[in-house]
């Protein structure tokens, strides 16, 4: 079973484009619980415009913006090995990325360095916009102890996420994909719309004791199968389909108790 992928924010040369050699590389102790993904575009009313042309006045200026928001946190008691007595020697590698560097092409001009963010299959590469460190927790000699560290990259165009194909991922042992009963929808009309017929069986399967008033948000496997089985021995014959109807030289069937009959084999 695969481990725990962590977060990292890499050092990225003044490319934006590759992570520089021997820079800033850090993993994060907690992976974050969520990421905020806003994107910009700059309108504005051409000069001379028409004010009460309402959208045909406006036009695009420039690429736009995509930001990434996101929280860390970190715990010197969660520190399983390399224990530090202050949070601050671990939050300082974060800050490292809002700290300004001399440019190449410009020593006159300085910026902070490119960052790269990439969890799994996220990735965002940007500039460290702003960043927010709160600290808590305090030891007895007032040294901080845990710090969350809420920070924003920006990067200077629309990103457009590339995935690769989709794969599908392969079911569980023990795992069945379930459809949710919306308010108002009956069992007869979700399985409809799966394109199954044998309602009163899949009723029997899920234990709904009335398909015609579900639950909204019950999860019903629309895929269960009937199961079939038959005996024969000294002039009887038995078969039980979901709920179960049995067949002998007098026959009585029922479906979820909505009909029943008596049928005699000579």
């Amino acid at each position: 079973m695969p481990g725990l992928v962590k977060a990292q924010l890499i050092e990225l040369d003044q490319t934006f484009t590759d992570e520089k050699s021997g820079g800033q590389r850090v993993e994060v102790q907690f992976n974050p619980e969520s990421l905020k993904v806003s994107f910009a575009n700059q309108i504005v009313q051409p000069k001379g415009g028409d004010q009460s042309s309402g959208n045909g006045g406006r036009q695009f200026v420039g690429e736009g913006t995509t930001k990434l928001a996101l929280q860390l946190w970190f715990d010197v008691n969660a520190m399983e090995q390399d224990a530090v007595d202050d949070v601050r020697r671990l939050t300082q590698k974060v800050v490292y990325f809002m700290t300004p560097q001399i440019s190449d092409e410009d020593p006159k001009k300085k910026a902070p360095p490119g960052v790269r963010f990439v969890w799994g299959s996220f990735m965002f590469d940007g500039m460290a916009e702003g960043l927010e460190e709160t600290l808590e927790f305090f030891s007895p000699e007032g040294k901080p102890l845990r710090a969350s560290v809420s920070m924003t990259l920006s990067q200077q165009k629309i990103l457009e996420v590339k995935l690769k194909d989709a794969a599908k991922i392969p079911l569980q042992p023990g795992h069945k994909p379930l459809k949710v009963a919306k308010q108002g929808q009956s069992l007869q009309s979700m399985a409809g719309k799966d394109g199954k017929g044998d309602w009163q069986s899949i009723a029997s399967a899920n234990g709904i004791e009335d398909p015609l008033r579900m639950s909204p948000g019950r999860l019903v496997d629309l895929n269960v199968a009937a199961t079939v089985g038959a005996g024969i021995g000294d002039g009887s014959t038995s078969l039980g389909v979901g709920a179960g109807v049995s067949l002998g030289r007098g026959l009585n069937a029922s479906l979820g108790g909505a009909a029943s009959g008596s049928l005699s084999i000579g």
